[in-house]
């Protein structure tokens, strides 16, 4: 599969959740697809729409800051914008397997914009 491919099917993802389209993100995502973020550990497909698809109500676009392909893997960091003007920064690892995605990593970032001042830092919760 070609850089482009794996972007395109990438891209498509969070094109679908803007959208609102379950049927597409069905049919992007592969009957053996796991999801793992800070919250979430290897969540079936199943669990996944169950517990992550309802975001997509709260959903209004994606800006992609970068979209790099890596043989089957797709590293792309955006900045998220909710329907209730919440601004946020993720970086995501999106493997594809054929026309379809089956894995997807998520790594939190930052609120938009950044609590801490330029040069500042804020203190740590101890959780």
């Amino acid at each position: 599969m070609t850089t482009d491919a794996t972007i395109t099917i990438a891209r498509a993802c969070y094109e679908a959740y803007v959208a609102k389209d379950h049927a597409a993100i069905e049919a992007l995502l592969a009957k053996d697809f796991h999801f793992t973020s800070p919250l979430d550990k290897r969540l079936d497909r199943a669990t996944y729409f169950a517990r992550c698809w309802p975001n997509s109500q709260k959903t209004e676009g994606f800006d992609f800051i970068h979209l790099v392909s890596e043989s089957d893997k797709v590293f792309v960091t955006y900045e998220g914008q909710s329907t209730g003007g919440h601004r946020f920064r993720n970086t995501e690892i999106v493997t594809v397997r054929g026309d379809q995605i089956v894995d997807v990593e998520v790594y939190f970032g930052w609120s938009i914009p950044h609590e801490a001042q330029p040069g500042s830092f804020l203190e740590d919760s101890g959780d």
